[in-house]
């Protein structure tokens, strides 16, 4: 469901602080249910603003200061897979982090996690041996 918009959210704070209706009343009035007004009272008072807040929980990462950590770790290990790169992530740093958060913040930095260049440069070697 949409949030209530701003024009209406402060026709029903007005209503009770101007107005001086009840909460009862100003729910009737508007066809909103007592906890919405009370709600928005509260809001208005505490924060200011009757602007609807943003829904969800908030993301949190690890990661989301290690840039630096991340890119000498892809460095120092470009062969390791993203389940070896949690695994040393979670000794250097002491959290955890999942592979798909991993994966998700290396293609945010660019960093490619394509096998390619280490597969031609085994075959190369290979060949040179025999």
């Amino acid at each position: 469901m949409k949030a209530y918009s701003l024009d209406l959210r402060s026709k029903i704070v007005a209503a009770h602080l101007v107005e001086k209706m009840s909460i009862r009343k100003v729910a009737l009035r508007f066809s909103v249910s007592t906890s919405l007004v009370q709600k928005l009272i509260k809001q208005q008072r505490i924060e200011g603003c009757l602007d609807p807040k943003k829904r969800g929980k908030p993301q949190f990462s690890y990661l989301t200061n290690r840039e630096t950590e991340v890119r000498a770790l892809v460095e120092a290990h470009p062969d390791a897979t993203l389940v070896e790169l949690c695994e040393l992530l979670a000794q250097n740093t002491g959290h955890w982090v999942s592979r798909t958060a991993l994966c998700r913040y290396l293609q945010k930095l660019g960093l490619h996690r394509k096998k390619k260049h280490s597969i031609v440069a085994k075959r190369r070697q290979k060949k040179s041996k025999n």
